[in-house]
């Protein structure tokens, strides 16, 4: 990479880290898509992952005493399934589509019937949110929309959430490394310095954020996190169906 890229990303990753350390969430979503569009699909997910374990790990560490152990060992639980089954596959999306399933997972949750919405203190729907969420991770590298909305449709405190989420995500993004470090055949790679850089700037952005989260309520938490994720997603909706059309119109 160039001095250019690399400070780029790196401003990138303090200001993702920051959003992230506010609100649990968004950050790690908007890197991704830059990411995927400066990298090879396989690099993209290697980078992307340890700058989201580093992030949330240091979240987590920061409100430790707000987590929901219960909730994480049940997610914990459906990830290792979902890592054993798509070991089997071995599948790397296209750019478009991981695009696509970048945006359209927040959507699809909020179709979910009331009677069935999600409730992040039930074991057995966090072992499901785990199945489903490690598969999007391992698609997309991201499994934040989902997720979210796994930890906002119950009754838990923006510290709860941000705490609980991150705990969970640390779990995914390493099953992720894992997962295009090693198992598919195209494994992806990190520049050992960029890696350290995307760890100093992931701890840097989520530790400014700290004192925001304080200031805000759990209703203003709640509705900004809703707002954001709803632009974010939909640009992807967006950005995906355009490089869908245009990969279709150039196989013609």
């Amino acid at each position: 990479m160039s001095p250019l890229l690399v400070a780029t990303l790196c401003a990138v990753m303090v200001g993702t880290s920051f959003l992230s350390g506010i609100f649990g969430m968004a950050g790690g979503l908007i890197l991704a898509g830059i990411l995927l569009a400066l990298l090879p699909v396989p690099d993209a997910m290697m980078l992307h992952g340890v700058t989201q374990m580093a992030s949330n790990g240091w979240r987590a560490l920061l409100w430790y005493r707000h987590v929901r152990w219960r909730t994480v060992a049940a997610y914990a639980a459906g990830c290792i399934i979902a890592l054993a089954v798509w070991s089997f596959t071995r599948y790397v999306p296209e750019r478009p589509m991981a695009l696509l399933l970048l945006g359209l997972t927040p959507f699809a949750a909020r179709l979910v019937p009331p009677s069935l919405r999600p409730d992040p203190d039930s074991a057995p729907q966090g072992a499901l949110y785990g199945v489903i969420c490690t598969t999007l991770m391992l698609l997309t590298g991201v499994t934040g929309p989902l997720l979210d909305a796994f930890f906002l449709g119950g009754k838990l405190g923006r510290r709860e959430i941000v705490a609980s989420k991150s705990t969970c995500m640390v779990f995914s993004h390493a099953l992720k490394l894992v997962y295009f470090g090693g198992i598919i055949d195209q494994a992806g790679s990190v520049d050992p310095v960029m890696a350290a850089l995307a760890i100093l700037a992931s701890i840097t952005g989520t530790s400014l954020a700290a004192r925001v989260l304080e200031a805000l309520t759990d209703h203003q938490f709640r509705v900004w996190a809703n707002r954001i994720i709803t632009v974010i997603c939909g640009y992807y909706v967006l950005h995906g169906t355009v490089l869908l059309a245009l990969s279709w119109t150039a196989a013609r």
